[in-house]
């Protein structure tokens, strides 16, 4: 008789997704202090973009690889956890050396493999949820997560606030330079990074290969077996998207006198993709299918329908995200403190500001994914995920009509619930339609609809703030709300199964 997958107490799952604390702590103080970094150390609002796409370009390729890889994976130190080591040692270094980059592009690179860092230790931890705890268990599972990733952002994105108003540490520098108040929050989050993730290593053991295989029999379900794939026309779709990609870089190559550079990133895109699936191709007329290149590929084309569904509601939800995590400083400090000057007391006190309101968000967060299962109660998940994106939207467009900076804390509620939302109402929906050999790889493609619309935000941004907008970057957060909104209405199309979260 099949064995039954062991149900886990409340602090056996707290300890498993402990180490999510430490990751979310890396990719808060990222996410809200990069772009003064950045700003800091020369960038104006043109190459602002360009500059980010590192994060999101890294993560396209990362996640996918490592999700293949970890669910291959069986040795010592186990089959996700050696994963969590190498990302934790690596992001917790970057953290350390990037307020210290003493160029922009040492910054910009820095970036990168600090992102790469940190999708090496997170991918995992979304497939050791479906690892470790039965069914039943594992919304309980995400909802850990989510309350890690709450409670360290809010931490996270208020440290250097709280080094400057608590601890005194200065928050102005010389010309070129990070406040020491910058500096000590990414020491803190290194060392933080790495001891929580240390904690799930050494507190959570993994199950064996023949233990998942004989916990995964007991669980199998329709929703499990193997799907029907059909080979798709690589060949065709592939030389199409490349002639895309190419004409389209020549064309902005051309006329790169009034186009923005940036948009290099969107061509890109289409040729490296085009590229990827005439390989694709290529190994599948040779039958060289035997390889985690090809079964990624393959997985990408045989997604379940409510996967494809999702990810178009994915697209228009973290496209705002990029927005914001891009210009919501320079929007801020120019907008509602009517100044540019990195070097300025107004300007370091509004991107102070920024660090608070991003706290708010997330603790905002906090109390709404609490608050959620209680409107899908009332309504259902579908409807609960649109009332969300319609709250986060409207935040997002309020920004420019709230002048008063201490009013954009109810802006921030809003985008706080659209937040808690996007981490939980679509895993919920789509739990059922994902196989359960391909957790990893399937959560790692999913990602690319995380990736893509950031990948775009970087490639039209910065062209439609300085050839549409005049150089304002507070429309940024404006586009990015109407299409929250399109999201939410989106929501709509998705066939959800009937479970809550």
């Amino acid at each position: 008789m099949a064995q039954q997958k062991p149900t886990l107490n409340f602090w056996q799952i707290w300890n498993m997704c402990f180490g999510f604390m430490g990751i979310q702590f890396g990719f808060a103080l990222q996410n809200a202090n990069v772009s003064r970094i950045f700003q800091t150390l020369g960038a104006d609002y043109g190459n602002m973009a360009i500059l980010w796409v590192a994060a999101p370009i890294t993560g396209l390729i990362v996640q996918p690889i490592i999700g293949y890889m970890s669910d291959n994976t069986w040795g010592k130190f186990g089959r996700r956890r050696p994963y969590f080591l190498i990302g934790a040692i690596a992001a917790s270094l970057s953290l350390f050396i990037m307020p210290n980059s003493p160029t922009l592009w040492v910054a910009a690179g820095m970036l990168w493999i600090m992102d790469a860092s940190i999708n090496i230790s997170m991918e995992p931890f979304r497939a050791f949820v479906g690892d470790m705890l039965p069914r039943k268990q594992r919304a309980m599972g995400y909802a850990m997560q989510s309350f890690f990733i709450g409670v360290a952002s809010v931490v996270a994105s208020s440290l250097p606030w709280i080094m400057t108003n608590w601890l005194n540490i200065s928050n102005t520098a010389a010309p070129g330079l990070l406040p020491d108040s910058v500096k000590f929050a990414f020491y803190a989050g290194g060392a933080v990074f790495l001891l929580a993730v240390l904690w799930t290593i050494f507190s959570t053991k993994e199950y064996s290969p023949e233990q998942l295989a004989a916990f995964e029999q007991a669980e199998t379900t329709k929703a499990t077996h193997s799907m029907p794939r059909v080979t798709p026309p690589y060949g065709i779709y592939g030389m199409i998207t490349l002639i895309i990609g190419i004409v389209s870089s020549v064309l902005v190559y051309s006329n790169i006198s009034r186009l923005d550079k940036s948009l290099y990133i969107l061509t890109g895109g289409f040729t490296a993709f085009g590229m990827c699936m005439l390989i694709a191709s290529y190994l599948h007329k040779q039958h060289k299918t035997d390889n985690g290149f090809a079964h990624i590929m393959a997985d990408l084309f045989a997604m379940p329908q409510t996967m494809k569904q999702l990810a178009v509601v994915q697209f228009f939800s973290w496209f705002p995200f990029f927005a914001m995590w891009t210009y919501t400083t320079a929007a801020i400090t120019e907008f509602h403190y009517n100044t540019s000057d990195v070097t300025s007391a107004a300007y370091n006190k509004g991107a102070d500001w920024v660090g608070v309101l991003f706290s708010t968000y997330n603790l905002t967060a906090v109390f709404a994914a609490i608050c959620i299962p209680l409107i899908v109660k009332v309504f259902n998940l579908r409807i609960a995920h649109m009332i969300n994106l319609f709250m986060g939207g409207t935040g997002f467009v309020s920004f420019i009509f709230i002048h008063d900076p201490t009013y954009l804390v109810i802006s921030m509620v809003g985008v706080g619930f659209a937040w808690a939302s996007i981490l939980s109402v679509p895993y919920a929906i789509l739990a059922n339609a994902l196989p359960a050999k391909k957790m990893g790889v399937y959560m790692g493609i999913f990602n690319f609809f995380i990736v893509l619309p950031q990948i775009l935000a970087a490639s039209i941004l910065g062209f439609l703030i300085t050839k549409f907008f005049d150089n304002q970057p507070i429309y940024s957060l404006v586009i990015g709300g109407l299409s929250m909104i399109l999201a939410g209405v989106l929501t709509l199309r998705v066939k959800e199964s009937h479970r809550h979260i």
